[in-house]
């Protein structure tokens, strides 16, 4: 049985609060939070702390806060030696304070409140800074997924870069996209399938090898022409970018 405590009451520790109620073989010791009624729905009262100094010793405390929180959050953890990990795909494990016993415990995913994810397909990208720690955070991420790796702080850091490129900005170009379908009375449903495609396609194929379109066939006609629908100098912009670049690669 691995005791846990979460420290934090945002997306993150929303989806890994439910997750490890589920778990047999781990036990949700507490949770602490500036907030509580944002937590007091998913687990019993005497299980929220508000002061943190009323944290019990853990077998790991996890952090999920903003990444500028970390270093205060965890300075301020009063357990001596407790094994502490963060969640950030940017920050170093360093970034832990007031414990030698390091870790990160990073999940390459999205989170949204209102959404499900499924623990199993994510993959887990985990460090620590001293092997029975680390074969600890490994046992706990195996029992969610075999898509377990040791990652180094770098090579997270460029992971989460290119989550950014293949995740947050997708998801800029889906809000344009929606954007230019209400402009013109178009349901953005249409679009969808033709999202879902994409995706799959490179499940099978490399990105360079999936992409199509006018940018990728020179169609010099097509993009005159959408650039010349387009009103907002944002997405003209962003749109003659977007297309140099892919003829650029």
């Amino acid at each position: 049985m691995i005791t846990i405590s979460i420290l934090g009451s945002g997306k993150v520790a929303h989806h890994l609060i439910l997750k490890f109620l589920e778990q047999d073989n781990i036990k949700l010791q507490q949770v602490y939070a500036r907030t509580p009624n944002k937590v007091k729905d998913l687990v019993a009262h005497n299980q929220i702390i508000s002061d943190i100094n009323d944290l019990l010793p853990a077998d790991i405390f996890i952090i999920a806060v903003s990444d500028d929180a970390i270093e205060e959050v965890s300075a301020s953890i009063p357990i001596k030696n407790a094994f502490i990990v963060h969640t950030s795909g940017t920050k170093p494990m360093e970034a832990i304070a007031n414990t030698d016993r390091k870790g990160v415990f990073y999940m390459l995913q999205t989170f949204s409140l209102d959404k499900e994810v499924d623990f199993s397909l994510i993959p887990y990208c985990i460090e620590a800074n001293n092997p029975d720690d680390f074969e600890l955070l490994e046992k706990l991420a195996l029992s969610f997924s075999e898509r377990v790796y040791k990652i180094s702080t770098d090579q997270r850091q460029s992971i989460h870069l290119a989550a950014v490129f293949v995740n947050n900005f997708t998801n800029h170009l889906y809000t344009i996209g929606e954007e230019i379908c209400k402009e013109n009375m178009v349901p953005f449903d249409i679009l969808k399938p033709l999202i879902l495609e994409t995706a799959n396609k490179i499940q099978v194929l490399s990105p360079k090898e999936a992409q199509t379109g006018p940018a990728a066939r020179n169609d010099q006609s097509t993009i005159q022409r959408h650039l010349e629908a387009l009103t907002d100098p944002n997405k003209k912009e962003i749109y003659q970018l977007i297309t140099n670049s892919i003829q650029n690669n």
